[in-house]
């Protein structure tokens, strides 16, 4: 399924406005890695606004239907995916699990939450899509619980080779609510970003590794 343009920029739009999606090229941000970005993507923030949750919600039911059929369930990766999975699969009328980043300590140590009984086949949400390895992470782990993994749809990616190169080694479909190009495309006609600001973004994204230290380079030793 391609979903339209105007589809991929209204999500692009609502998560600039409600600051899911921040940019700051100049100052960039710190990821958990240490590396720098320019960009930075908190998209939980959708839940907070009614009018947002429901249009990402529709157009992700919208994407089940089109891309993948008839589906036994919808699960969710921890912790971004849950609220989302459920609503799709509540909007559905199908059952919902959901994935843990690992498997619990204590009790049963369930890597899965839900009844794996009633189903055969989900297809996974999840909010955002760096690298892939997380979202991957979730789908081996329904995979070796012996359910068919028909597909995966996220909100957003970042556009990155590795998440790319990623999905194809594991035999995924994955498709995206909006994507990085189509982001800064809006942002640059809604006044975020300016010319240069774009190019420096645009860099980030073919090489972010390099990016970081090229960055880092250029500060002033304390």
């Amino acid at each position: 399924m391609v979903l339209s343009v105007e589809s991929r920029r209204k999500v692009a739009e609502f998560l600039l406005r409600i600051k899911a999606i921040q940019l700051s090229p100049n100052e960039p941000f710190t990821w958990a890695s240490g590396r720098k970005s320019p960009i930075y993507c908190d998209n939980r923030k959708v839940l907070s606004h009614p009018a947002v949750r429901t249009f990402v919600r529709q157009l992700a039911v919208e994407a089940v239907e089109k891309e993948y059929g008839k589906v036994d369930a919808i699960a969710g990766v921890a912790t971004g995916g849950i609220a989302l999975g459920a609503l799709v699969a509540q909007e559905l009328g199908l059952p919902f699990v959901y994935v843990r980043s690992k498997a619990k300590a204590h009790g049963l140590g369930n890597a899965i939450e839900g009844d794996l009984t009633v189903l055969s086949n989900v297809v996974v949400m999840e909010d955002l899509i760096s690298t892939g390895q997380s979202s991957l992470k979730a789908v081996d782990a329904l995979r070796e619980a012996g359910v068919e993994v028909k597909g995966l749809i996220a909100i957003f990616t970042y556009g990155l080779p590795a998440a790319q190169a990623a999905f194809e080694a594991a035999q995924c479909k994955w498709l995206t609510l909006t994507d990085y190009p189509t982001m800064l495309d809006q942002a640059l006609v809604e006044g975020y970003l300016n010319d240069e600001q774009r190019a420096l973004l645009d860099a980030w994204n073919s090489d972010p590794v390099a990016w970081s230290k090229a960055f880092e380079s250029k500060q002033p030793t304390p």
